[in-house]
């Protein structure tokens, strides 16, 4: 018979990279949040330290899965041979920050902010998987409502919406004409992740 931990790894493994919310994982596992709690952090802590291990578990949002380990992101890259692994524009940038901070929100809404077309960037975004479409806004013509994706959170190492920077915590004029990147706030690294 599988021990517990055994069981939630090939879940996880099975799951793939849609991952398994907190409430399913108790459920099939018949297993309190805490004793889940316990479980995920052991599991966590024993694929972080064998260094032969090119997998580690995450938590997004409640939703935990496993995912390739950052150190292995090259590799990882030339398997996939994407161009996901060049730097997203300064406008696709823009478009993420806005949906990001303004969510839902449709592609007009976006050109308004911005003052001009966005749908390119967009688009870009929506197969880079940082951005999906997530139902029709009830006006004429139904557009498409666009919100960041739990990989959005991944990519950029954030558990929630809420570790994004406060706006109050910027000015609409910075010294020495610094550019502000809202995505680096954390220092993250903005690795290449599965």
């Amino acid at each position: 018979m599988a021990t517990k931990t055994a069981e939630l790894e090939a879940i996880l493994y099975a799951a793939g990279d849609e991952g398994v919310k907190q409430a399913d994982l108790c459920q099939l596992l018949s297993i309190t949040p805490s004793a889940l709690r316990e479980l995920t952090n052991g599991l966590k802590n024993k694929l972080a330290e064998d260094l032969n291990c090119g997998i580690r578990l995450i938590e997004v949002n409640n939703l935990f899965k496993l995912v390739t380990d950052p150190a292995c992101s090259e590799v990882i890259s030339q398997y996939f041979q994407k161009d996901s692994s060049k730097n997203l524009s300064q406008s696709a940038l823009e478009i993420l920050a806005i949906v990001a901070y303004e969510q839902p929100i449709t592609r007009v809404e976006i050109d308004d902010i911005r003052g001009v077309n966005s749908s390119g960037a967009i688009q870009t975004l929506v197969w880079r998987g940082l951005v999906k479409v997530d139902g029709k806004k009830d006006v004429p013509g139904h557009p498409n409502l666009y919100v960041t994706t739990d990989y959005f959170l991944q990519y950029f190492n954030y558990s929630s919406l809420s570790d994004l920077p406060l706006i109050e915590n910027f000015t609409d004029v910075y010294e020495d004409n610094e550019q502000l990147d809202l995505f680096n706030e954390k220092d993250n690294q903005n690795q290449e992740i599965e």
